[in-house]
């Protein structure tokens, strides 16, 4: 079944935020029951998200802050002027001030990119570098403490967003995040296909001879993570969170191989 992804809670009734989110009509109707009995409904917001998670497949209802449904700030805090992008504000044009964090910016935004699994900007280390110079605390250290603050928060932030949108995995993971897609990444694996597999990997290691017969496994791994990866690309696509998910769980485990065999070789 399709879960659809309603992210203003507040407009919802609880019954019909629970039907479109939960195939279980006896937990949608409890959850109903307790909403409706509770004198702060807003305040059973976490119940939600307790239930949903309970779901393989559990679509957060995440707030602006988080998927990037706000609009940003519009004006410099220290000069008063307009942005020069708007949803794009870390540095004040007109006075060079370094702004406060705004979380409805994504890090695909902060970079000038597309919401999507293939980044097709080959200069997105180029465009890190270029943040930093103008983001780094070590730049600012003339300006106020606020605007040190400031900086020192959006320097993080970049550095993140370049880290998370440079690995395929984790830019996968962080796509499906923005979609309100709920990922339990400490669950058992499940999948006794992939098990085996990664066995039988473990075991080739273990009895490769040689560096080189090492790299021939890793290269080998390195072709399965990048179908993996491919297999990701279609199923987001397609909107079909299950394959993606499934696709992410082999991803993380050929990177677990790969990183094991490069601390032999």
């Amino acid at each position: 079944m399709a879960i659809r992804r309603n992210p203003f809670i507040s407009s919802l009734s609880p019954l019909r935020l629970l039907s479109n989110s939960c195939p279980d009509p006896q937990t949608s109707r409890a959850f109903a029951r307790h909403f409706l009995s509770s004198p702060n409904p807003r305040a059973q917001i976490p119940f939600l998200r307790s239930i949903l998670r309970n779901s393989r497949v559990s679509r957060a209802f995440a707030s602006s802050s988080e998927t990037g449904g706000g609009g940003g700030a519009s004006a410099c805090w220290n000069c008063g002027a307009a942005a020069d992008s708007p949803g794009i504000f870390l540095v004040c044009g007109s006075c060079r001030s370094v702004q406060p964090v705004d979380h409805s910016v994504d890090y695909f935004k902060i970079f000038g990119l597309e919401r999507v699994y293939d980044i097709k900007d080959d200069n997105l280390e180029g465009k890190y570098k270029d943040w930093q110079k103008k983001l780094h605390p070590d730049l600012v250290h003339t300006k106020s403490e606020k605007e040190k603050s400031f900086a020192g928060e959006q320097s993080s932030r970049v550095t993140d967003a370049y880290r998370t949108l440079g690995r395929p995995l984790s830019r996968a993971l962080y796509l499906l995040q923005l979609e309100g897609v709920h990922i339990d990444e400490e669950k058992t694996l499940t999948d006794m296909d992939l098990l085996a597999e990664m066995m039988d990997i473990r075991e080739a290691v273990e009895e490769a001879s040689d560096s080189q017969a090492l790299k021939q496994i890793e290269s080998k791994i390195r072709m399965k993570l990048e179908a993996s990866s491919e297999f990701f690309r279609e199923a987001f696509k397609k909107r079909d969170y299950d394959a993606a998910i499934a696709s992410t769980e082999r991803m993380r485990y050929y990177e677990r191989a790969i990183e094991e065999i490069v601390k032999k070789t």
